[in-house]
């Protein structure tokens, strides 16, 4: 039985609590948070999940769990590990951190070295490689594949119409907007689906970077000021993008062959609620997938719209409580959470990192930066040049030092 102990008290804590009651072998033994998390706690404990004991700090938990889960605020998670560093606890069996694993090249950088000083498996949570929708389509097609040769395009989208807590409109807190808080999830999803059966995950080798981002809806005046009343956040001073769209293009170093992934993410998509939609392109065949087709739709009238307590429990970001509603009955299982907890667990046990390491992270983190960093400059950004890849190791964006409002200038 593995003992997790998880280091943060908000959203995707408790989301992962969700999936954890469909993982076997493991419990949650403790938590600890800026704000002490007994609701969430409580919640562990009427799940089932374990005894759930809620600590003061990180050094008073480690003794008394295997795994250690950083699900705290990017902003945080530095000092997180530094902390777990230096407790020189020796017993631990792995460290779990949630994407992103950093904010720059810097901080993914030095999230590896602490875990490698710690000396222990790592696992890289990004949810939607380990979507069941996603492994079983490559899995239907692997015949397909080995005849005709792997997907040749991928085009991932995920949207929704803003983030829940007021840190992640942050630019400094959150590490920008958008294209930091969603794009890692569309970038890995096509880097992901291009990868030829029984590769490593970063075996296809990217080469280029074209991307772009906008400021759309919320930096309009009405929306503006209303993220400023919900959020105490001021799109005027220091302004994020809410809408990025990219091209990354990969090499097979086997054969020499060029893919592309296509990524689009935007906080401004006032449908249902949070959609994913992908589709992967092949000599001869294709796969497609939308989350808001669900086998479970309710429709709710006026009349009884006022009955409805809480529209979120039927879909992440939902912005609707009346008409058509899609209905995901186990979101956490559909967005790969459930999937990417047992690889973990099973990697740990095995003395094996996950999957998705902490190098895996920072390769994402690498491509996010090369986005960021073409839409600065309008520039395709070749990854293949070493003075690039310098740059990238030290690029901090515009947006993510307070300064976006040089990005988009004619929203002051």
């Amino acid at each position: 039985m593995l003992r997790y102990g998880i280091i943060g008290g908000g959203f995707i804590t408790e989301f992962h609590l969700r999936a954890l009651e469909s993982v076997r072998d493991v419990e949650v033994a403790g938590l600890v948070s800026a704000s002490p998390p007994h609701r969430l706690a409580a919640s562990a404990r009427v799940r089932g999940l374990g005894e759930a004991r809620v600590f003061e700090t990180i050094t008073e938990m480690l003794p008394h769990v295997d795994v250690v889960a950083v699900f705290s605020p990017n902003f945080s998670r530095i000092a997180a590990m530094e902390e777990v560093a230096a407790a020189r606890v020796d017993h631990l069996k792995g460290i779990i951190c949630e994407k992103p694993l950093g904010r720059n090249m810097q901080e993914s950088g030095r999230m590896v070295e602490l875990a490698d000083a710690i000396g222990v498996p790592t696992a890289y949570f990004e949810n939607q490689i380990h979507m069941k929708a996603l492994t079983q389509a490559r899995t239907q097609l692997d015949d397909v594949r080995q005849t005709m040769g792997p997907p040749v395009l991928v085009r991932s989208a995920e949207e929704h119409a803003g983030p829940h807590r007021s840190w992640f409109w942050d630019p400094i807190q959150q590490g920008g907007g958008v294209l930091s808080d969603m794009g890692c999830h569309s970038i890995a999803v096509g880097w992901y689906l291009l990868t030829p059966a029984g590769k490593h995950p970063t075996h296809l080798v990217p080469e280029t970077v074209l991307a772009d981002v906008g400021l759309l809806k919320w930096g309009q005046p009405k929306w503006r000021s209303e993220l400023f009343d919900l959020h105490g956040v001021d799109y005027d001073a220091t302004p994020a993008e809410d809408f990025a769209t990219g091209m990354v293009t990969y090499r097979n170093p086997e054969t020499g062959m060029r893919s592309k992934g296509q990524f689009t993410v935007s906080w401004m998509y006032d449908k249902q609620g949070l959609r994913l939609l992908i589709d992967a392109i092949g000599p001869g065949y294709a796969l497609e997938f939308n989350t808001l087709r669900s086998p479970l739709e309710v429709f709710v009238g006026d009349a009884a719209a006022v009955s409805l307590v809480d529209a979120g429990s039927a879909l992440e970001k939902a912005t609707a409580s009346r008409g058509l509603l899609a209905v995901q009955p186990n979101e956490p299982d559909l967005y790969g959470y459930t999937d990417e907890n047992v690889d973990a667990a099973k990697c740990f046990e095995a003395g094996q990192s996950a999957l998705l390491d902490f190098r895996y992270g920072q390769e994402i983190v690498r491509l996010t930066m090369a986005s960021y960093l073409s839409a600065e400059t309008g520039q395709v950004v070749h990854l293949d040049d070493p003075q690039t890849r310098r740059h990238l190791d030290d690029y901090v964006p515009l947006i993510q030092q307070g300064r976006g409002a040089e990005v988009f200038p004619r929203h002051r």
